[in-house]
């Protein structure tokens, strides 16, 4: 196997982990909320403030990855964020919870900018796009086998046991970082020649200050903040507000999270089958609206069952609609 495929494995279980610590509180939100006597209010605190330091230090942690390498930065991240959650099930009340959160988001930002540098460190142009499916892949997969983990946990042996388990997993994945992992090629024992010659050139990046300037008077970038903004409010639910959602606006019981999986189990399948639809409909309709028309579709879709969620009482027609959503 080339080195760089294993490197890829690494990425993957990365984004696994990075998603099964962040659904986790999702699974466990009902009972969270009913042990520490937290309301609507106060739940919608806890889910902010994670999202506020994330995207508040996500610029910063990605500099500090393209100026020491993805390999410390990952390392650090990883090692946080797994203390994080472990302290997580140590919580009294809502005032530590909020703090835990917004220290949880300020050390998980940068694991996406690092794993896309790694990526771009490792991969020629031609495979990082199978490379990106596979990894955004892996993070569905993360969603969706938190509930398969947390419910049984959390029914055996409460919900603060989960958080203790899952925070052991990143410091096991950190330790494999750390001393297997490289940032570039070059530095890897045991590559071979031909791989070498494959991705001759990868790695060897100079750290230079971001154009700012230039970038924000892209038009394009500012539809692809557009585009992002509109994905992530709605994803968002699905990290934070999900199962609170099921249980209590559809009557779900605990052992009826398990179906919980089913939106991420589509949404893989359908990050792995977007880029195939995307290549055919750049050679049907051209590069502009072939790489358009999936997001046109893809969020106008989102959009619709949006309005019929809210709609319908059915249970599981609400769980159908979020799966396609």
């Amino acid at each position: 196997m080339k080195f760089r495929n294993r490197v890829l494995g690494l990425l993957s279980l990365l984004l696994v982990i990075t998603y099964l610590d962040r659904v986790c509180i999702s699974v466990a939100g009902p009972r969270i909320q009913q042990a520490l006597n937290i309301g609507p209010i106060g739940w919608g605190w806890v889910t902010a403030v994670f999202t506020i330091s994330y995207a508040i230090f996500e610029i910063p942690s990605g500099a500090l990855g393209d100026r020491i390498g993805p390999r410390k930065v990952l390392t650090r991240i990883v090692l946080w964020w797994s203390a994080f959650t472990s302290i997580t099930g140590l919580v009294t009340g809502l005032g530590p919870l909020l703090l835990i959160r917004f220290f949880f988001g300020m050390g998980e930002a940068g694991a996406f900018p690092n794993a896309g540098a790694t990526v771009s460190r490792w991969f020629p142009v031609k495979e990082r796009g199978r490379a990106f499916g596979i990894i955004m892949m892996a993070s569905q997969f993360g969603g969706a086998i938190a509930p398969l983990l947390v419910v049984p946990i959390q029914v055996q042996y409460g919900w603060r046991a989960s958080f203790y388990l899952f925070g052991i997993l990143g410091v096991v994945w950190s330790g494999l970082c750390y001393g297997w992992f490289r940032d570039s090629p070059a530095q890897i024992k045991g590559i071979t020649t031909a791989e070498l010659a494959e991705v001759k050139g990868l790695g060897a990046h100079a750290h230079h200050p971001f154009p700012f300037r230039h970038a924000l008077r892209s038009v394009n970038l500012w539809a692809m903040l557009g585009v992002a903004c509109c994905y992530v409010y709605t994803y968002n639910f699905f990290q934070s507000w999900f199962h609170t959602y099921l249980v209590k606006a559809h009557g779900y019981s605990e052992k009826d999270l398990m179906l919980s999986s089913l939106p991420f189990i589509v949404g893989g399948l359908a990050n792995f089958t977007g880029g195939l639809a995307s290549n055919a409909a750049v050679q049907r309709l051209g590069l502009e609206w072939g790489r358009r028309a999936i997001g046109l579709a893809g969020l106008g879709l989102s959009a619709l069952c949006t309005v019929l969620l809210m709609l319908t009482h059915q249970p599981f027609l609400a769980l159908a609609l979020l799966c396609l959503i």
